[in-house]
């Protein structure tokens, strides 16, 4: 037999195996292109709740610091609210009548604790410095002058009105304590030019006093140091 009689099935043999291979690719193809469009879909969702995502979040936080901004401003109107409202039973004294020299001598003054006047050139510890034993008025007086609330008590006052109230000047800037035995009331709360009585620690004037006249309009040397003065 020829070589030429045996070409025939050989070449459909092979036209067979060539078609099997081509399909073998198409399909191959067709599951690539299926797996690519798969991936397209899902970076498409994923990017699609990424954004959903950035987008309620930045809503909250919008929210949030909108929210914020409210509250700062709410408590600020009513700080400047309470620094308006007078503080019942309250004395006052002309600020531009009070002395302001400085000496280094005793000085009278008209009320006890004094709320200003004359004073020695340098001032009590007042950042928030609780004194066990009676200061003097010179060195306190200067104190004021720079802002601060001085709360001064009387063997009347009682012993846990005394406790919780040192606990609010220890934590309050410009603010000192200590106590007067001669003075008027059980507890006072002075500031330059101002004065109030309290009966206990409970009473409300000393959270308005404190709001009012802590580094206040009064103040005559506002941000002047509380430090650096002299303490017990």
């Amino acid at each position: 037999m020829s070589r030429t009689e045996l070409d025939p099935p050989s070449l459909k043999k092979d036209d067979i195996t060539m078609a099997a291979n081509r399909s073998a690719n198409a399909d191959r193809r067709a599951r690539i292109e299926e797996m690519r469009r798969a991936e397209q879909s899902r970076e498409r969702r994923n990017r699609l709740i990424t954004i959903g995502v950035s987008g309620i979040v930045v809503l909250g936080l919008v929210g949030f610091g909108t929210f914020v901004l409210m509250k700062k401003s709410d408590e600020q109107d009513a700080k400047e609210a309470a620094a308006k409202a007078p503080i019942k039973s309250e004395q006052s004294w002309d600020a531009k009548k009070l002395g302001r020299n400085h000496v280094e001598t005793a000085v009278k003054y008209d009320m006890k604790p004094p709320v200003g006047g004359d004073h020695h050139p340098v001032w009590m510890n007042c950042d928030g410095v609780v004194y066990d034993k009676a200061i003097n008025d010179v060195n306190a007086v200067h104190s004021l002058e720079h802002g601060a609330v001085w709360v001064t008590y009387s063997k009347k006052a009682d012993k846990a009105d005394v406790e919780k109230l040192a606990a609010k000047v220890g934590k309050t800037k410009y603010t000192l304590m200590s106590p007067v035995d001669d003075q008027s009331g059980a507890i006072m709360l002075s500031a330059w030019g101002k004065q109030v009585t309290v009966d206990n620690a409970a009473d409300p004037r000393i959270d308005a006093f404190f709001t009012k006249y802590v580094q206040g309009p009064q103040t005559p040397e506002p941000g002047a140091a509380c430090t650096g003065g002299v303490g017990q």
